[in-house]
């Protein structure tokens, strides 16, 4: 059975983390993606945190699926080449600076005049109106303005960045759902469209749940660390690193009735059924299963947890997410094999479609597709591309 969207083509100038990782999704699902990046040194994440002159982690894992065509866009000869490919895609995706793709005469407007069912999609730190449209952004920037860094960390702490990649990866994720609609309109109505995402919106809708403790505490809303009363809660467990801790959760009379057997404390179980989360327990009930949990490892406590019923997780680092056996069983860590990292191992695709399993190819590298995509596209021969390479329009690998 063909993949879930093998018949959608994908024109990905997207580049960094929040639109490279809309594409991957799509990528993961079957699309066709064309990744289209400047000759020679390719989209500024290849380059980011690596070690030597090999592709980053970062963009071995944020590229797979995906074929590179390398095109100088600033030329002339780029930018035509680049137009007479766009008729043959469903989607154009960038991420550039505000106003890019219109300086480079590459903007909707101009798009969706040779391709009027055109999906093009952008993604932009502050959104393309508003006062504060042409401000740069990165994923910290948006975490900031949208709200998550307020709300994380307590109050004897300043605003914490949350660790997950929420401004940049989770904005990619909605620009995914929002291509799917456009898709799934013009399917339906036979029209194309222009697709908008706001990192700093992107972030504030993570925070609309916390952000319901605005009516009861005011504002500001509190930080989320805060706002957790024993029995639920994070606890401490042996042997006392970092992450050897578990979170807890209690959210019934039920529940809170099973705990206190299991950690032996029956008598810290209100008469009247109370149980979940409540604001008359004290240090007692938190020392007591802080006593209980200190003397077990967090999986010992999940274990045990998850017998009487009552939710619970173990804190991991990033070695044990890497190794963790569940993650292996569920197909969620992928190896695979780079032509010039060797074997690496990634975290891969999390949606899953009983009739039509994720792919995970690794991440081209630059310009390894360059000569295969322009014959196949437009023709062109192995002298055409060469003479193309002579004059710096194009690289190939």
């Amino acid at each position: 059975m063909a993949l879930a969207l093998s018949d959608v083509r994908i024109l990905d100038l997207t580049q960094y983390e929040a639109g490279t990782s809309s594409t991957q999704a799509l990528g993961w699902l079957g699309a066709q993606i064309v990744k289209i990046e400047p000759p020679g040194r390719g989209e500024p994440g290849r380059r980011l945190g690596a070690a030597s002159g090999d592709d980053s982690t970062y963009f071995i894992t944020l590229n797979n699926n995906k074929r590179s065509l390398t095109l100088d866009l600033k030329s002339d000869e780029g930018r035509e080449i680049f137009l007479e490919l766009v008729p043959k895609f469903d989607i154009v995706v960038e991420n550039f600076t505000l106003g890019t793709m219109e300086r480079l005469g590459l903007g909707y407007e101009t798009l969706k005049k040779i391709h009027p069912t055109l999906i093009y999609c952008t993604v932009k730190g502050f959104g393309t109106t508003g006062p504060w449209a042409p401000t740069k952004s990165f994923d910290m920037v948006a975490q900031a303005a949208g709200g998550a860094m307020a709300i994380t960390g307590t109050k004897d702490t300043l605003p914490l960045k949350p660790g997950p990649t929420v401004g940049d990866t989770g904005t990619g994720v909605q620009a995914a759902i929002g291509m799917l609609a456009a898709l799934w309109q013009r399917q339906r109505d036979g029209v194309g469209q222009k697709v908008e995402l706001s990192m700093q919106e992107a972030v504030t809708n993570y925070t609309r749940v916390p952000m319901t403790r605005r009516e009861v505490a005011g504002d500001p809303a509190p930080p989320y660390g805060d706002g957790q009363t024993a029995p639920t809660g994070l606890f401490p467990c042996k042997p006392g690193g970092r992450s050897d801790w578990v979170w807890i959760v209690v959210a019934s009379g039920r529940m809170r009735e099973a705990l206190m057997n299991t950690i032996g404390r029956p008598d810290l179980t209100p008469s009247n059924g109370a149980g979940g989360i409540t604001r008359t327990d004290g240090e007692d009930v938190r020392q007591a299963i802080e006593s209980w949990t200190r003397e077990r490892t967090k999986f010992e406590v999940m274990e045990t947890m998850r017998a009487a019923g009552v939710p619970s997780g173990p804190v991991l680092d990033s070695g044990e997410i890497f190794t963790n056996e569940h993650l292996k069983e569920r197909g969620m860590l992928i190896d695979i094999e780079h032509p010039t990292r060797g074997p690496m191992t990634l975290l891969g695709c999390p949606i899953r479609l009983s009739e039509s399993p994720a792919v995970h190819r690794r991440a081209p590298l630059l310009g390894e597709h360059t000569a295969e995509v322009l014959a196949e596209e437009l023709g062109l021969a192995p002298s055409e591309v060469e003479a193309l390479a002579q004059s710096g329009i194009v690289s190939t690998a």
